[in-house]
């Protein structure tokens, strides 16, 4: 990336967090949760998943498998049955069980807190790590790239890239990095609010309107 193009972004970036932060003045994750180990298994249950359905389905996980060993000692038939309403439930069930065992045996219950360990797990890919790092621990390792944020970071000149990573490696260039958690959660809640994928009137957005 040139250095103008980079001074330029850096400027778009700015007035997009400033009309962020206007339109959305304290923002959190819609998933509902308890605890560090509950947020995990929300997130991967989002994939492809509104999370109101997600909110729905895990009301009643939660109280049906209470602690980590619970998820690892789960049939898996069983427990495809409890999520299959998320869709894609045979590769969810499979990765939480999976990542249950692990996070039982070798990390004691305890989700790792580190990037590099939370890619072990499986079903966990960069978005999630950032996701849950940020929303339960606090730690800021990178930006969560979804579908609303890899939209709208296109659309506002913030990146010309397709890739989630590639996209991630724009936006930690131009944004604060005390920025980023909360940058994700509010281009969620902005394109669920202001600006969804299908067709309206982009000219109008408030986002837009402050770029001009």
């Amino acid at each position: 990336m040139k250095m103008k193009e980079l001074k330029l972004r850096k400027s778009r970036g700015e007035v997009i967090i400033k009309k962020l932060k206007q339109l959305f003045p304290t923002t959190r994750s819609a998933l509902n949760y308890a605890n560090p180990w509950e947020f995990l298994v929300a997130v991967i249950l989002s994939a492809q998943c509104t999370d109101k359905r997600v909110n729905i389905v895990t009301e009643k996980l939660f109280k049906k498998y209470k602690k980590v060993a619970d998820y690892a000692k789960a049939k898996q038939a069983e427990f495809e049955q409890d999520v299959r309403s998320t869709g894609f439930y045979k590769n969810k069930t499979k990765n939480i069980i999976t990542t249950a065992k692990i996070i039982h045996e070798k990390y004691h219950d305890k989700l790792p807190q580190t990037m590099a360990e939370m890619l072990t797990l499986p079903g966990v890919a960069r978005k999630t790590a950032n996701v849950v790092l940020s929303n339960a621990f606090g730690i800021i390792e990178g930006i969560a790239v979804d579908t609303h944020v890899r939209r709208l970071a296109n659309l506002y000149g913030l990146t010309s890239e397709q890739d989630p990573d590639k996209i991630e490696k724009d936006l930690m260039a131009i944004m604060p990095k005390k920025e980023w958690p909360e940058f994700t959660l509010r281009m969620i809640d902005y394109g669920r609010a202001y600006c969804p994928a299908k067709k309206h009137d982009h000219e109008n957005c408030p986002v837009r309107l402050a770029l001009k």
